[in-house]
């Protein structure tokens, strides 16, 4: 019998599309995995056993089968968007535990596309911080499990690098989808704004959040972001070579980048270069103010977040930091500082199509209870390891995760790919030329 866990989720959805399997058996696979394996790496609150095989067999008997892209694919969602039925705890006890009476956007146009929800991933409470642990658990790396999958979508990220599902969906409002990914050698797209319905908490940390996709290739991950953003992001035949401009420093003064994740970067160059791509060395004009700027918004946004719920009920680092953000809240809603951000980058994004960078500074944190630590360990943590990714919802333009490299550890290592306003289909195409030269192990060898 062909076992349909490992398989990428266009592979699954052709084999459903074309009646070689049912979307049951497709489902029921991945829940067995679940069960076996989840124990120790604790991506999932809530698995929907019974509800999966269910709307699995309604995908099964739809007229338009044959139509679908994600047919019976299996899909886990980031427990701080809406499944019918369920309730989205966003990794709080404060929150209430009443199911949500109608699906998020991003998960009914999945589920229209034929994807099947199995379950709702952890997240650190309210998805503030770059390590997934708090009251639902610890979510562990499936490559290394004694280290953090990252935040704040590290249990969607632990399920799909963990063969627990081929694709999930999760947001990014600091770096939370690119953060993970690299931790669990995974493809992400932050899109830019605007380009998927973002909806995601009070405002969306002023908009800096975007939701996107997780999985195992750049294939997989153009498929599902098609679906997010119902349009097309085509695959070029013959790319016309790029401008590609490689930086290997933080943007945060003191915060340096480990060797590990510079060698990345220099040999992903070098792929690059090979593949016919102008590449050179360029470093782009951070202001010495942007770890300030953006936290100012990060503890703002929080403070959004936290304004109705019990404060008595939330992890004592939430608390601290919604009480810092309530500080800067007022200048926040009328600051010019994003614009004055971009106002700066932009010339340089002119000059060059896209801006290679480490994914990460280092790796991830232990997997440890962080929640339980104070409030600026764990902020000097997330900013020591990664400081590359928050300039990008600063901006507000694409950014990318793919997987590239070894650590010592053995982990996957990864490089973060930027673009101007609209360049997603362009990041795309960059990422599988990676791809194709440097193919990566898709999932943790956990068996």
């Amino acid at each position: 019998m062909t076992n349909w866990v490992g398989r990428t989720a266009a592979e699954i959805a052709a084999a459903v599309r074309e009646k070689e399997v049912t979307p049951r058996q497709v489902v029921a696979e991945h829940l067995e995995r679940i069960a076996r394996l989840d124990g120790r790496i604790g991506a999932f609150r809530k698995v929907r056993a019974e509800a999966a095989l269910a709307e699995a067999d309604q995908v099964g008997a739809r007229a338009d089968l044959g139509e679908l892209p994600l047919a019976g694919v299996p899909l886990a969602v980031k427990d701080n968007l809406a499944v019918r039925g369920e309730a989205h705890r966003d990794g709080s006890a404060a929150t209430p535990d009443t199911p949500a009476d109608a699906d998020h956007v991003t998960v009914a146009r999945l589920r229209a596309a034929g994807a099947v929800v199995v379950g709702l991933t952890n997240v650190p409470e309210l998805c503030v911080f770059g390590t997934t642990e708090g009251a639902h658990g610890i979510t562990r790396n499936p490559w290394d499990t004694s280290r953090s999958a990252g935040g704040s979508s590290g249990g969607s990220a632990a399920a799909v690098a963990a063969g627990l599902v081929p694709i999930a969906v999760g947001n990014d409002g600091m770096g939370s989808l690119r953060i993970p990914a690299a931790n669990c050698g995974l493809v992400t797209v932050k899109p830019g704004f605007g380009v998927v319905p973002a909806g995601i908490g009070d405002g969306d940390w002023f908009g800096m959040s975007e939701n996107g996709p997780l999985a195992t290739t750049v294939e997989d991950a153009r498929l599902m972001l098609s679906v997010l953003a119902e349009r097309e992001f085509t695959a070029a035949g013959e790319h016309p070579p790029l401008r590609i401009a490689v930086s290997r420093r933080s943007p945060l003064v003191g915060v340096t980048v480990s060797r590990p994740y510079t060698n990345a970067v220099a040999e992903a160059a070098g792929v690059l270069a090979g593949a016919g791509h102008q590449v050179r060395r360029a470093e782009p004009p951070y202001p010495a103010s942007i770890g300030v700027t953006a936290l100012r918004h990060w503890t703002a946004g929080t403070a959004v977040d936290a304004a109705d719920l019990d404060p008595a009920l939330l992890a004592r680092r939430t608390r601290v930091h919604a009480a810092v953000g309530r500080r800067f809240l007022p200048g926040v809603r009328v600051s010019d500082a994003r614009d004055r951000l971009r106002a700066r980058l932009t010339p340089f994004f002119a000059e060059y199509d896209v801006l290679l960078t480490p994914a990460l500074a280092r790796r991830s944190p232990a997997a440890a209870p962080w929640h339980e630590r104070g409030w600026f360990r764990n902020v000097l943590a997330g900013s020591y390891y990664s400081p590359l990714t928050p300039a990008w919802n600063l901006t507000g333009w694409p950014a990318m995760s793919v997987p590239f490299g070894t650590l010592p550890s053995g982990a996957p290592g990864a490089v973060q790919l930027v673009g101007r306003p609209g360049s997603e289909a362009v990041l795309l195409d960059v990422a599988r030329q990676l791809e194709t030269r440097r193919p990566w192990r898709r999932t943790a060898p956990l068996d």
